[in-house]
């Protein structure tokens, strides 16, 4: 490791200047010659018949452009996948949420495009809403979708072994239900989007995105025109957390309203409009059952968890799939079943979340803390008897090429202390445990592998070409760190072009956890065959063996003979005097089984490497007002190899304030007849930096043997594991086990009160 020049380095990432001084331009600071502006008339009610909407009033107010419903479209309805095309951008049918998109306005300004939306009159028939997904299945529920029986929009079932047998074979066998409400991405950016159509019928767009390619795909379907016409643009983006992958209707009504005008369009939502017109994370009710034998090994495992989807699809396989998922490839177990319902209600669209399934998750846990105190076992020892350790498979026949697991829980218990600490706390303060694995991708299809290019400059800079996305997680420094170590630069003498379709090779996008793991190794591999380029000129003018030679520090040389060497950009400049340039191109696909799918077939190789993460957290409760202090947190995770530690540390930080601070404490959506009440960040308790613990951040490294220098996904088995040890941690502190989540002060002290009562 230490022959890396720049990889495995604490380095400030390549954007940090341009963000911290307030030069990184996102797409609300894009401004285009005859821009107009942009708003969205959105449905009031949750369930109602569109009769009829009468658009003609504002059409005539002076100053607007153009005024669109879904009659304009080629009402075309849209899915992640063929068996979920279940939304139209703009209905013309009827509408399924408050919030949902009815019409678009485009003016010269934001107060004629305002008013204008007051001038459209829309008639609803107002149609009985559903908002509990277990009323929704009820056989008398209303309708959302009517194709879809139940308002059952998927049902991901998996069956492993036999699990009545494993029951009957256990020593000790529970039962438990766990819930979870909603919850908010609530990037610091707001959604925002510009269209720009130009006269020759091609389209530019600008907007937050996970991926671009899988934005163009769908608007170039959508709007019926050929895809190399589309153009998705790199911008700044402020968070994405899963929020940002699938396209938004924003999208499509911006890009409908700048073809309809032939003019750039720009639409920015309110914090509201955030809230409640953009994906949302999906309200959990989990029943675990599970056996383990005498020493605490986990049996037989029977899961039936109901997911609140909302109205739409979205990307609801894969939803109703990962918490499953993460739980089998973190613990081992002999039997399982698994039946997971994604509910269609009367509510905003729910999505893949980088919290998902914190009710899912802190129940296994929670549960796990349970048996082993009936069978008397320390927390940390229960969850090394069931870690998932390299060289075996997953349930569903995911091989585990590498995992340090079983190391993290060991290193984060010895740093936190809980040998000294846990049982011997004073009152009211407790210590928990949490354990979670997160895949490094999962089947895309066409869209699972990535390329790039590197081309020299005859200065001796390259210009890396990637379709890899950066959200604010470091994967533009990430890639440059990557070229820079391959071909013996520095990282200022690379340049990046990235996430832009026109120019970009395909990538999947920062979505699944795979940029590093698959966009870096396709950059590393073009790196490596730009090198092999250059050192064939090099060896040529050094007369020695390509093998022999070594590039670094700007520099190529014999190895072990650094003064005999040549410039990179002496090299480059003699390949061009002799007629060739010297670029480099490479790709990377993962080691998938092509025939998995989420649904008919959720088995088989599904990632090419899977992260393991451990986090304890200790805490203090006040039983007078139910306020909980986090004292401590200590997070390790096996990311493989980290190629920027400093970055890692942000990540594992990050996850914590999300998925531990926010996500179990203060986070979570209330509602009235499917209307968001705390939408903006006045009522939605996001963590701010003053309300963050101290954070022990360990690296553990287990040399991925497919990651490039052996990395995979770094911070996502954090975020869900800190969620689990804020739960364990208020449990053991108030010595009652928390079913529903967040856990608020009012939850706190009913059970604190309940526990009274019942002694």
């Amino acid at each position: 490791m230490s022959d890396y020049s720049f990889v495995g380095k604490k380095m400030p990432r390549v954007d940090s200047r341009a963000k911290v001084t307030g030069q990184a331009a996102f797409t609300a600071d894009l401004y285009l010659p005859r821009m107009l502006v942009g708003k969205i008339l959105r449905s009031p009610l949750p369930h109602a018949r569109i009769v009829h909407i009468d658009t003609s009033r504002a059409k005539r107010l002076p100053g607007v452009k153009a005024v669109v419903t879904g009659h304009d479209t080629l009402q075309r309805k849209w899915g992640v996948f063929r068996y979920t095309l279940d939304q139209m951008f703009l209905p013309t049918d009827k509408v399924r949420y408050i919030g949902e998109d009815v019409a678009g306005v485009a003016a010269v300004d934001e107060d004629t495009a305002l008013e204008a939306l007051s001038l459209i009159r829309v008639e609803y028939e107002e149609l009985p809403a559903v908002f509990d997904p277990m009323e929704a299945i009820l056989p008398d529920a209303p309708l959302i979708h009517e194709d879809f029986p139940q308002n059952i929009n998927i049902h991901v079932p998996i069956s492993v072994g036999d699990v009545e047998k494993g029951f009957r074979e256990s020593y000790y066998v529970r039962e438990d239900t766990f819930t979870a409400a909603e919850d908010s991405y609530f990037q610091a950016e707001p959604y925002a989007v510009v269209a720009n159509f130009d006269m020759a019928g091609n389209l530019e767009m600008w907007m937050p995105n996970a991926g671009p390619h899988m934005k163009a795909k769908p608007l170039s379907n959508a709007l019926g025109i050929p895809l190399n016409k589309v153009r998705v643009r790199k911008i700044a983006i402020g968070g994405a957390f899963g929020g940002r992958s699938e396209i938004a209707p924003g999208d499509f009504v911006c890009a409908l309203l700048s073809q309809k005008t032939r003019r750039p369009v720009k639409i920015v939502y309110s914090r509201e409009e955030n809230s409640i017109a953009t994906r949302q994370g999906h309200a959990l009710i989990t029943t675990i059952k599970t056996g383990v034998d005498r020493r605490g090994r986990v049996i037989a495992r029977d899961i039936t968890c109901y997911m609140d989807g909302g109205a739409y699809s979205s990307t609801g396989p894969i939803a109703t799939s990962v918490p499953f998922l993460c739980m089998e490839q973190a613990y081992k177990m002999d039997h399982v079943r698994y039946n997971g319902y994604r509910i269609y209600t009367n509510k905003p669209i729910r999505g893949m979340i980088r919290i998902h399934g914190r009710g899912f998750a802190c129940g296994v846990d929670i549960q796990l803390d349970r048996i082993a105190e009936h069978l008397g076992i320390d927390p940390v020892q229960m969850r090394l008897i069931n870690a998932r350790e390299a060289g075996e498979y997953t349930n569903t026949k995911s091989y585990v090429a590498s995992c340090a697991m079983k190391e993290t829980i060991e290193k984060a218990a010895a740093r936190a202390g809980w040998k000294d600490k846990y049982g011997k706390l004073p009152p009211y303060r407790g210590i928990g445990i949490g354990c979670n694995s997160v895949q490094t991708g999962f089947p895309m299809g066409i869209r699972g592998g990535s390329q790039a290019f590197i081309k020299f400059n005859e200065d001796g800079g390259v210009t890396v070409i990637s379709g890899v996305v950066d959200n604010g997680q470091g994967n533009d420094h990430m890639l440059v760190q990557i070229a820079a170590e391959e071909l013996g630069i520095h990282p200022d003498d690379v340049q990046l072009i990235t996430a832009d379709t026109e120019v970009t090779p395909s990538d999947p996008g920062a979505y699944s956890q795979v940029s590093t793991f698959i966009g870096g190794q396709a950059v590393k591999n073009a790196a490596a065959d730009a090198r092999e380029k250059l050192f064939a000129v090099a060896a040529d003018v050094l007369e020695c063996r390509v093998d022999d030679l070594v590039a670094r520090d700007r520099m190529i040389f014999v190895e072990g003979s650094p003064e005999a060497g040549i410039p990179v950009k002496k090299v480059v400049r003699i390949s061009l005097s002799r007629g060739k340039s010297i670029s480099g191109e490479g790709e990377y696909w993962p080691k998938v089984d092509p025939k998995r799918e989420w649904i008919k077939n959720p088995f088989g190789q599904m990632c090419g490497a899977f992260s393991f993460g451990t986090t304890i957290a200790e805490v203090e409760v006040d039983p007078e007002t139910g306020k909980v202090t986090v004292l401590e947190v200590t997070a390790a995770q096996d990311v493989g190899f980290a190629i920027n530690p400093l970055v890692l540390e942000g990540q594992f930080q990050g996850s914590v304030a999300m998925g531990g601070q926010g996500g179990m404490l203060t986070e979570y959506h209330t509602w009235h007849e499917g209307r968001t009440l705390n939408p903006t960040q006045l009522d939605y308790g996001v963590p701010l930096a003053c309300d963050m613990p101290k954070i022990n951040t360990i690296i553990v490294e287990s040399h991925d043997p497919d990651g490039p220098y052996g990395a995979k996904e770094a911070g996502m088995s954090i975020a869900m594991s800190a969620a689990q040890a804020y739960s364990a941690a208020i449990s053991n502190a108030i010595g009652v086990y928390m079913e529903d989540f967040p856990i608020t002060p009012d939850k706190i002290l009913a059970a604190i009160r309940k526990k009274h009562q019942e002694k």
